[in-house]
């Protein structure tokens, strides 16, 4: 038997609690911000500390590396719950990029990427699942990009980071629906970041290169 596609609810986020990952600059702190404004309370994680500080809508930040140790992360989760509340949304927001031809890039290159672009959405999505079910509520966001959807010269160590996010998206959400738990991606295009900006001094100019 086939289900008809439902769409969830809007999430109301008055009230929400709503975690941010990557969010000190770029889109994770727009979103941030954006949630604040409609009155949630909010988790901003990130590698930056100073950034983080400087950001003071937040009402909880916490400085940690989602991609190193799960446990950490982990707990670090559980600090958030116990002040702010269970997790209504997950944004996953945290990563990076380095641009390049694919024998010029560096080996451990590839493994940084798909340890913050995977692994960094992998490990507080799953932190915060448990209780998603338990309260058989909540929405997870994975922020892929368009290089998630077409792989894209000079993006080798790039793109299937952000490919493995879609798989892992679908994956999940079969399982977790039941739960009245829902999964999104977002594909976002080069957007005006401070990542971005760093990304664009090492991209390579596909129509200068030879073939």
């Amino acid at each position: 038997m086939v289900s008809p596609l439902i769409s969830p609810k809007p999430l109301k986020l008055p009230g929400a609690h709503v975690v941010v990952t990557g969010g000190s600059s770029g889109i994770g702190k727009c979103i941030a911000i954006e949630c604040y404004k409609q009155g949630a309370f909010i988790t901003l994680i990130a590698r930056d500390e100073v950034s983080i500080f400087v950001f003071l809508l937040v009402v909880l930040c916490i400085s940690v590396d989602v991609s190193k140790d799960y446990e950490q992360v982990e707990n670090v989760l559980k600090q958030a719950q116990e002040k702010l509340g269970p997790v209504d949304l997950l944004v996953n927001c945290a990563g990076t990029s380095v641009t390049g031809k694919f024998e010029d890039i560096e080996v451990n290159a590839f493994e940084r990427l798909m340890a913050v672009n995977y692994l960094g959405s992998v490990y507080p999505s799953r932190a915060v699942i448990s209780t998603m079910k338990e309260r058989r509520m909540g929405r997870i966001v994975f922020v892929s990009s368009q290089a998630g959807q077409l792989g894209l010269f000079g993006y080798t160590a790039y793109s299937p980071t952000k490919f493995a996010l879609r798989g892992l998206a679908e994956a999940l959400q079969m399982e977790v629906k039941p739960y009245n738990i829902y999964v999104t991606v977002a594909y976002p295009p080069d957007t005006d970041t401070p990542g971005f900006a760093e990304e664009s001094k090492t991209k390579v100019n596909h129509s200068s290169a030879t073939l």
